[in-house]
């Protein structure tokens, strides 16, 4: 009985070391802020991702208006494998000031775009916005 329950506690090991980087899912929006600066936007963006080297690792994220249409895109050129979740910046994003939500949807090398976007309520008076929740991603949009 101890021998089978050694074997099953080794099984067990080596399933979680060989497969679980196989097994590495979407790339999650974990936060976004944006700031206003006198003509342009700024957001910082925060994803997770089980990034497992240059072949499976979160590459792009990108900001899109209500209709899909792709704002600004940040593209990311290497893995985060041990750097998670991680933040990067994007500067100079066009809004128009009559836009006030925005989505970031991310993207990685095996999946390609997330099903969840992260919808970001921004505020022109205060200059200043803040993801609200993840939300799903409408199909057939942006390159899917």
């Amino acid at each position: 009985m101890y021998k089978s329950l050694f074997q099953m506690g080794c099984t067990a090991v080596l399933l979680a070391i060989f497969v679980s980087p196989v097994m590495a899912g979407e790339v999650t929006i974990v936060d976004a802020v944006f700031n206003r600066g006198a003509v342009t936007w700024n957001a910082s963006v925060t994803l997770r991702h089980a990034d497992t080297g240059w072949e499976h690792y979160a590459d792009a994220w990108r900001v899109v208006d209500e209709q899909g249409n792709v704002i600004k895109q940040r593209v990311l050129y290497h893995p985060h494998v041990n750097e998670q979740p991680f933040t990067r910046s994007l500067q100079g994003i066009e809004i128009p000031t009559d836009v006030g939500v925005v989505y970031i949807e991310a993207h990685d090398k095996k999946h390609g775009w997330a099903k969840q976007r992260m919808k970001v309520e921004l505020n022109h008076v205060f200059g200043r916005g803040k993801g609200v929740g993840l939300v799903p991603r409408p199909q057939g949009k942006g390159g899917d």
